[in-house]
């Protein structure tokens, strides 16, 4: 349980140890439910483009307000991120656990999905990084990779 109060569904870490394990998905999307008391898998990469496809799911998130409006939305994301060394020496994979919290994101679904994150990464060992974005710049593919690599990839 976390600060917040959400618990991790099991579906979340099920999810999490296909892309682990099994190399099934290269993403998993989670977010809290509608009364922030569950943290639950909102999409997976199956179908479709992955990386752009990833990031537009991001930045079109929503969250619904305890008054109903709804607005932009925090989410919470794993991506195995596969790159090339600069240096020639092979590739690599990093487990990356992404924190998209936008800026123009209402206070409070802010405010609860920071509390909420320990829970979920407690929840997914083995994750090799982590990345805190607040503007759709910081995930861009480059910017990512330039994070997750530590500059050693090649771009």
């Amino acid at each position: 349980m976390s600060h917040s109060g959400a618990t991790v569904n099991a579906e979340c870490i099920t999810a999490y140890n296909e892309l682990k394990l099994n190399k099934k998905y290269k993403y998993v999307i989670f977010k809290l439910t509608d009364d922030n008391k569950e943290i639950v898998v909102e999409s997976t990469s199956e179908d479709g483009p992955e990386y752009e496809d990833f990031r537009k799911k991001l930045i079109n998130a929503t969250t619904k307000s305890k008054t109903g409006a709804i607005g932009k939305g925090p989410r919470y994301a794993v991506y195995d991120v596969q790159y090339e060394l600069a240096s020639g020496e092979g590739t690599r994979n990093k487990i990356t656990f992404l924190s998209w919290s936008p800026d123009d994101a209402g206070i409070m679904a802010k405010m609860v999905y920071a509390s909420s994150k320990d829970a979920l990464k407690r929840a997914l060992p083995g994750l090799a990084a982590e990345v805190q974005a607040n503007d759709p710049d910081d995930i861009e593919y480059e910017s990512l990779l330039k994070t997750v690599s530590k500059g050693t990839a090649a771009i």
